[in-house]
């Protein structure tokens, strides 16, 4: 398959599952089995793009955050971003310092998508007959950002899915946790793929960096248009839906996976 195609293929699936609880890891996992494996600089920089997509679609929130902190409430929201982000990136670092990396062995991500449906409807039965609140408190904040970092540990089990699930356990209502989700991921992973770059550049000089960056501009600008028309339909599902539809997804998708890397 040329490489123009794949990289298409790619971003479609990045921009597609990154925001959705359903795991892009696990998805481009799976993708990579038939198409040529990439890079982890390469995933990581498509997901970035995919990130960039939320930009115009929070611009508002975004511009409260930047320009109206004579507001209380804007203020409040920025800090618990910021101490959530903040978790995130002390741990994350620690975590790579201490040689994290993607499994080589297919077989945990794909249970932890798998696992990770399960959880997901358990709690939509639990938290249905709880009340839920829109009040982001700092524990909530916390949780958060450990949230994070649960994913970082355990691939698979979608980043915006365990913090999702996390808040509603701690009973922030839906809209309110995957909004917050949401603007939490845009430092994060923007980091992130900037962390992931600036290393490879680190590397360059003593061993060349061999990543073709035509077609990862590709893959990241597909990747970020795809997530625009993805998020912007999901923001309005959350309105009304639960996850259920998700969660019977990796259900399916996970036990797929799982039957397919059995050894």
């Amino acid at each position: 398959m040329d490489n123009w195609l794949a990289a298409i293929i790619l971003g479609i699936i990045e921009g597609v599952t990154e925001f959705i609880p359903v795991s892009s890891t696990g998805h481009l996992l799976l993708a990579q089995q038939w198409l040529p494996r990439q890079s982890e600089l390469f995933n990581v920089v498509i997901q970035s793009g995919a990130v960039l997509a939320l930009v115009p679609l929070f611009s508002r929130r975004l511009r409260e955050l930047s320009f109206g902190l004579h507001e209380p409430k804007n203020r409040d929201l920025l800090v618990k971003l910021f101490v959530a982000f903040a978790i995130t990136a002390v741990l994350g670092l620690l975590l790579k310092k201490a040689g994290l990396r993607l499994p080589e062995d297919p077989m945990p991500v794909a249970m932890a998508t798998f696992l990770g449906g399960a959880v997901m409807l358990a709690v939509e039965r639990w938290v249905s007959k709880r009340p839920m609140t829109d009040e982001i408190t700092w524990t909530i904040t916390v949780v958060m950002g450990l949230a994070q970092v649960m994913a970082m540990v355990f691939p698979g089990s979608s980043r915006s899915g365990t913090t999702i699930i996390l808040a509603l356990i701690c009973g922030l209502n839906r809209p309110r946790a995957t909004e917050f989700s949401f603007l939490l991921g845009i430092p994060t992973l923007l980091a992130a793929g900037a962390v992931e770059i600036a290393g490879e550049l680190r590397k360059s000089s003593t061993d060349p960096i061999h990543e073709d960056w035509g077609i990862l501009l590709l893959a990241t600008i597909v990747s970020a248009v795809v997530s625009f028309v993805v998020v912007k339909w999901l923001i309005r599902y959350v309105q009304n839906h639960t996850f259920d539809v998700f969660a019977i997804y990796r259900l399916l998708f996970g036990g797929i996976l799982v039957l397919y890397f059995w050894k």
